[in-house]
């Protein structure tokens, strides 16, 4: 099976509609990661194929379960959600935050070259980084721990903001350990096309201030 059609088949499985133009936009990212990785090593996984698994699909089954003008994709790595979520959301302003230099310089070509208009690269350390304006949703695949996660970012998080958190096992002790006035909102179990194994997303909202994401 060709990785045109593994995406279109993935974005069905996932109740996905995405134009053509968009398809062949997120075609073009793993291709780019495909080269860069030659030299950078952005990403352990090697295969285009299993790039639309685990990067575009892995990535894209969060995006009905997000709303939000203003998104900050933290420790994005190669880009990961926060591109394929750009592309997939135009009407959703993302930023992509990686204090690694090279990874950044990776994510400036591929906003470039993907014609991203409403993606932006910032390489500083989230803890110390303020932001003009605070965003919606914060999210992340990258942080091994949630309480931390939310720790050095919640000072980004808009009033009413809500934090997203990309796990694969139910992450019960993580959840025992957030910060007391922190609420999970949702836990929710995602299935993905060619992954095997349990995937989750976290939705953690603030005492006083959670709100739908």
């Amino acid at each position: 099976m060709s990785t045109e059609d593994q995406l279109k088949r993935g974005l069905i499985a996932l109740g996905l509609i995405l134009d053509r133009d968009t398809q062949r936009r997120l075609l073009d990212y793993i291709a780019l990661i495909e080269k860069w990785n030659r030299v950078y090593n952005l990403t352990a996984i090697r295969e285009p194929e299993k790039m639309v698994s685990h990067h575009l699909l892995d990535s894209l089954a969060v995006a009905p379960h997000l709303r939000a003008k203003r998104l900050l994709d933290v420790g994005s790595g190669a880009g990961l959600p926060g591109i394929p979520l750009a592309l997939a959301s135009p009407g959703t302003h993302v930023t992509l935050l990686d204090s690694n230099h090279k990874k950044a310089a990776f994510l400036n070509q591929a906003v470039t070259e993907l014609k991203l208009n409403n993606a932006a690269v910032c390489s500083e350390r989230v803890e110390s980084w303020q932001a003009q304006n605070r965003f919606d949703v914060i999210i992340s695949r990258a942080f091994s721990d949630m309480s931390e996660f939310v720790r050095s970012t919640r000072h980004l998080l808009a009033p009413g903001g809500t934090f997203a958190a990309m796990k694969g096992l139910h992450p019960y002790e993580e959840i025992d350990k957030l910060p007391p006035d922190c609420k999970v909102l949702q836990v929710l179990p995602l299935a993905i096309p060619g992954v095997e194994g349990a995937r989750h997303l976290v939705l953690i909202g603030q005492d006083g201030q959670a709100g739908d994401a």
